[in-house]
């Protein structure tokens, strides 16, 4: 039995989800404690109370929104900023726990504070996250803009964290990699327990998820496309024809999205790949301003799994379009392919292997 320490980027549901399912594969062998904040704290402290997994609390990084609900930029800029003036103070104090607790492996998703109190500390550590997606994969065939994107936050990617002993990629997509990353492994999506254990039929609703970026043309095309459509992010509110609107319910969505005939969401990588999972064509829809999501659009696109429309661009016409091609879209998903749990959890288990024979022939 190994020490993990896991630690996880607080923002958003993709990271907490992702980082669950390889946790809940690595708490049966090892002792793991995880550490993170704000959204994935709230989702993951329910999960493991209870359980030999502990969770801690520590400061970490977030998007700011606006009041138009799209990303702001200056703010979270000035967010940064703060943490960055207080990253040292915050290192330390992980410093002397990792010291005093001498964990044999830290594995890190997209968080900042850990690894670099690991790497001080001399305990090896492993990068498994979407984002480093941004620093391995060649963005060639992408229309120029996003190329220039991805290409300016290639460095703040990296600032988080250097010298761990392996990249490891979790996305829906596995894009062509650049010279000097052949090491790295791309893995499909990270599966939650619920989601494994889903049984898909194809029915005739449809899902939609689409939190605070939903927009009256958005709602009107769904409300015109001739389906049931089962609405989450949103909050319980009366139906509106043929709309339904769900509670947050983790199961109730699960149950949803396994019987569905498709999903109609923003461009998340997370609920992509379980989507695709699951067999369901995808129509997305990018968040405003978030090119992580237009990246994963244009990988949606060239899998031929699914569709995609900017949300300004979205009209019935370009709904009932998928919905008619929903068939032929589901006949190129082969499922096993987004499933990233064996291959991730077999490299954490190939390193902590590699530990145990440094440790014995040093010894």
């Amino acid at each position: 039995m190994a020490r993990i320490f896991y630690s996880v980027m607080g923002e958003g549901r993709g990271h907490a989800t992702r980082a669950r399912a390889i946790i809940e594969g690595l708490r049966v062998e090892h002792e793991v404690s995880v550490f993170t904040h704000g959204h994935a704290y709230d989702l993951l402290q329910p999960v493991f109370d209870d359980t030999n997994v502990e969770l801690r609390s520590i400061p970490g990084l977030g998007w700011e929104y606006g009041g138009s609900k799209r990303v702001d930029y200056a703010r979270t800029l000035m967010r940064g900023l703060r943490f960055l003036l207080r990253l040292p103070r915050h290192r330390t104090q992980l410093e002397k726990l990792i010291e005093r607790e001498q964990p044999d492996l830290v594995v890190t998703d997209f968080e900042p504070l850990l690894p670099r109190a690991a790497l001080r500390c001399g305990v090896p550590f492993l990068s498994l996250n979407h984002q480093h997606f941004l620093v391995v994969n060649d963005f060639s065939h992408l229309p120029g803009w996003l190329r220039r994107r991805a290409a300016a936050m290639v460095p703040f990617v990296k600032a988080f964290y250097s010298g761990q002993l392996q990249t490891i990629v979790s996305s829906f997509f596995a894009g062509r990699l650049l010279p000097g990353c052949d090491d790295v492994l791309q893995i499909g999506v990270l599966l939650r327990p619920e989601l494994l254990a889903a049984r898909p039929e194809h029915g005739s609703h449809l899902v939609a998820y689409i939190r605070r970026f939903a927009t009256p043309r958005v709602m009107q095309s769904l409300k015109a496309c001739g389906r049931e459509v089962r609405v989450y992010g949103m909050g319980e509110q009366p139906a509106d024809g043929n709309l339904v609107f769900r509670p947050i319910s983790e199961r109730g969505f699960i149950e949803d999205l396994a019987t569905c005939e498709a999903l109609v969401s923003t461009a998340g990588n997370q609920l992509v790949g379980e989507a695709l999972f699951l067999g369901k064509p995808v129509f997305a829809m990018p968040e405003p301003d978030n090119f992580e999501q237009y990246i994963n659009a244009h990988y949606l696109a060239g899998l031929g799994t699914g569709e995609w429309s900017e949300m300004q661009h979205v009209s019935p016409g370009r709904v009932k379009s998928f919905l008619g091609r929903v068939d032929e879209l589901r006949g190129r998903i082969v499922r096993a392919r987004f499933n990233g749990n064996i291959p991730a959890l077999k490299a954490i288990r190939r390193q902590l292997g590699r530990i145990h024979n440094n440790r014995v022939v040093t010894a």
